[in-house]
């Protein structure tokens, strides 16, 4: 395989002989950003499960149109939480096409994600009003603090924070345990009223037994990476929402979440039924 850029001219600090996440899922999307490691990991999971980039691109489309829906609501400020590398379309550039006063905030805790982003917005000149962040969405405080530090987010105004496939692949605490419940619990506390919560979570639950047997292989795959997944059974996923407020048609698969809402350009993505995108999806506000 060609080397791309990043391989050309390595960042210090960043582990080339594991696949990571956020680059093996740039790869899923057709990205760029990834590197050999990467790329090998995502055509093993590939040629096994081929379900897998169906299910990515669904997922990325469902941010697309939450995103869309979300600023025709008057929503102008979003935290994208894990948001990855900038691929098939990111959050400002979405909300940009329908309101340029739009302000948003990535955060992941991998270096060429976070670097890719920086240099997604320095060639848009977009640093006035987006901003990238190095962070750990496992301490919400200091992650909310290192937001307010940017001077891009006003948090006495609604925002919506977005939480985009991330959840399944968050490490556990210092001592083993998931700590990805107590936090969601803590960025809905921080949300002012009328914000939003957009989460959307693999899942097996719900899906055919042949594929919820492939899951769980997909998911050993990660075992062996820095970030293993859970695949959460939908009544957990839903219970991340606590008690918001749910916009309808309430928590659902990917594509059956405000179709409507895709872009003229959005790519086809079909599924014979609506749990092969394998990811359960929804959008809460805060009363």
């Amino acid at each position: 395989m060609a080397k791309s850029r990043f391989e050309q001219f390595p960042m210090e600090g960043v582990d080339l002989d594991h696949p990571n996440v956020a680059r093996v899922y740039d790869y899923y999307l057709g990205g760029k950003a990834n590197y050999a490691v990467d790329r090998v990991f995502a055509e093993k999971a590939l040629e096994r499960f081929p379900f897998v980039r169906p299910a990515a691109k669904s997922n990325r489309l469902f941010l697309h149109r939450a995103v869309r829906y979300l600023v025709k609501q008057g929503v102008r400020q979003f935290i994208d939480i894990g948001s990855g590398v900038p691929t098939m379309g990111s959050t400002h550039q979405v909300a940009d096409e329908l309101d340029t006063t739009t302000r948003v905030v990535y955060i992941d805790n991998e270096p060429v994600a976070v670097a890719h982003s920086q240099m997604l917005l320095e060639k848009e000149g977009d640093l006035e009003r987006h901003a990238v962040i190095q962070a750990d969405l496992r301490d919400p405080d200091l992650l909310w603090n290192k937001i307010a530090d940017k001077g891009v987010v006003d948090f006495s105004k609604p925002v919506a924070l977005m939480l985009i496939a991330v959840l399944h692949v968050t490490q556990p605490g210092p001592d083993g345990t998931d700590i990805g419940p107590a936090a969601v619990a803590r960025y809905r506390e921080l949300l002012a009223p009328g914000s939003y919560l957009v989460l959307s979570h693999g899942t097996a639950d719900g899906v055919p037994e042949s594929r919820a047997r492939e899951m769980a292989e997909f998911g050993k795959m990660y075992d062996a990476t820095a970030t293993p997944v859970i695949w959460r059974p939908r009544r957990e996923i839903e219970a991340l929402f606590g008690d918001l407020e749910m916009v309808e048609p309430g928590a659902t698969w990917t594509p059956l979440w405000h179709p409507e809402e895709n872009g003229e350009n959005a790519p086809q993505i079909e599924f014979d039924e609506p749990n092969d995108s394998v990811v359960w999806a929804g959008v809460g506000r805060k009363v």
